[in-house]
């Protein structure tokens, strides 16, 4: 393996921690409060706050899953790790595209 993927992916492991612990406690908070999706929109509508901690996750989780399908293709797969590469870059790019589309759609005003 690749020792720059290895490390970028332990960073991003790293980084995803307590994003996901926060998250969660997010979860419960809202469930045990009985907010609805409106309720919670209402609170999240024009968040820098937001925007920075769902941004920093979307890009921790699109990096870390590349780097994670590369490998699985490079060694599961009749692929050449170039051409995984380039097909786990791709996969990178949607899960970010996607992930920023949901972010702006919970923060955007």
């Amino acid at each position: 393996m690749n020792v720059g993927l290895y490390v970028w992916q332990r960073l991003t492991a790293a980084v995803m921690v307590p994003l996901v612990l926060l998250h969660v406690i997010v979860i419960f908070y809202a469930t045990r409060k009985g907010l609805s999706a409106a309720d919670i929109l209402s609170r999240t509508r024009g968040s820098l706050a937001w925007a920075a901690f769902y941004g920093a996750f979307v890009v921790a989780v699109a990096v870390h899953a590349a780097i994670g399908v590369r490998n699985v293709l490079a060694e599961w797969s009749p692929l050449k790790d170039r051409d995984a590469g380039i097909l786990a870059s791709a996969f990178g790019v949607l899960l970010f595209l996607l992930g920023a589309r949901a972010v702006l759609a919970v923060v955007l005003p």
